[in-house]
């Protein structure tokens, strides 16, 4: 959902929140994003049988009009780890809030060497099986819209290549586009790619075998004496180095009209199905809260617990892709 990953503690030893930069609602915010960084989904109902849970979303999806959420279990299978799964990023690091990134420039620039570093992993990854599956349902008129919680591009890409229009929305925005905090000037993150690498000659590929743990959200775990190394660039309108991936952090709202994009969706579908998801965050367990609350069926298809569990008519704990597959047969 967000970019960059941070130790609770910076390298000179200061808390962030004690940071002059912290101001008090700032703080409140950033311990706020903590809390919701560190919650732990866990089972609040049973799953059911297979055949049982598999039955009960066929029978939804004969709706036509299901809206679909994904989380990062759809894009394991692409290489890319999730959070909160018994492999997840979470377990190794945590993301850094968008108090930290804002306020706190060695935050930022942190950030940016990391991320620069990582981002060859996540521009090379593909769609995987099942974001070709979500795809083609798209294309065939069985879903009124897709929403994820990714920020990677694949369901994107997937689109693209079979040629769907239908609703895309991501709900978190996109990596592929970095936005200036000081201007808002908006630039492909390819081009910035190009900018970052005349500026840090061979850095990349050095940095690489020192680099651990590439995240979901794009970066990976450098060593301080990496960072220090790094040259960031500067806006191409602006000349600020305040630049941010386009991209919801822990702590920040999604923007207004991507919300309402999403409640027309909501209003114009007769059933949920959450996909690879475990609905930690607010802004897609809101979608699950609006569904139940309108009397619509909900199906859940995980690889472990997902906080939409209680709220939902079916729960299918299995791996995501074979799921897919097996439902698009049955489909056909």
């Amino acid at each position: 959902m967000t970019a960059g990953s941070d130790s609770a503690v910076p390298g000179n030893g200061t808390r962030y929140t004690d940071s002059p930069a912290f101001t008090t609602p700032v703080a409140n915010a950033h311990r706020a994003a903590l809390r919701s960084i560190a919650r732990v989904v866990e089972d609040s109902a049973p799953p059911q049988p297979a055949q049982e849970a598999r039955a009960g979303i066929l029978e939804m999806m004969g709706s036509l009009r299901v809206l679909v959420v994904t989380g990062a279990g759809v894009s394991t299978d692409s290489g890319i780890p999730d959070y909160r799964g018994p492999q997840g990023s979470l377990h190794r690091h945590r993301p850094m809030t968008y108090q930290e990134f804002q306020h706190d420039a060695g935050a930022r620039h942190r950030y940016w060497a990391r991320s620069y570093v990582g981002w060859r992993h996540m521009d090379q990854a593909a769609p995987n099986m099942a974001h070709r599956i979500l795809a083609d349902w798209q294309r065939r008129g069985l879903l009124s819209g897709l929403v994820t919680q990714n920020v990677d591009g694949l369901h994107a890409q997937a689109n693209r290549e079979v040629g769907v229009a239908s609703p895309l929305i991501p709900l978190h925005g996109d990596l592929g586009t970095v936005v200036c905090l000081a201007c808002g000037n908006r630039e492909d993150r390819r081009h910035l790619d190009s900018r970052l690498e005349e500026a840090n000659p061979g850095y990349a590929e050095e940095a690489i075998h020192a680099a651990e743990n590439v995240n979901p959200d794009g970066d990976v775990s450098l060593d301080d004496s990496w960072v220090q190394r790094f040259h960031m660039v500067a806006c191409l309108v602006c000349g600020s180095t305040r630049l941010k991936p386009d991209v919801v952090y822990f702590g920040e709202s999604v923007p207004p009209e991507r919300k309402a994009a999403v409640d027309e969706l909501i209003d114009a579908s007769t059933g949920l199905l959450v996909v690879g998801s475990s609905m930690a965050v607010m802004s897609g367990f809101r979608i699950a809260l609006h569904m139940r609350r309108a009397g619509r069926p909900i199906g859940v298809i995980n690889g472990g617990p997902s906080r939409a569990d209680a709220k939902a008519d079916w729960r299918w704990r299995t791996r995501i892709a074979p799921a897919l597959q097996d439902l698009d047969a049955a489909l056909a």
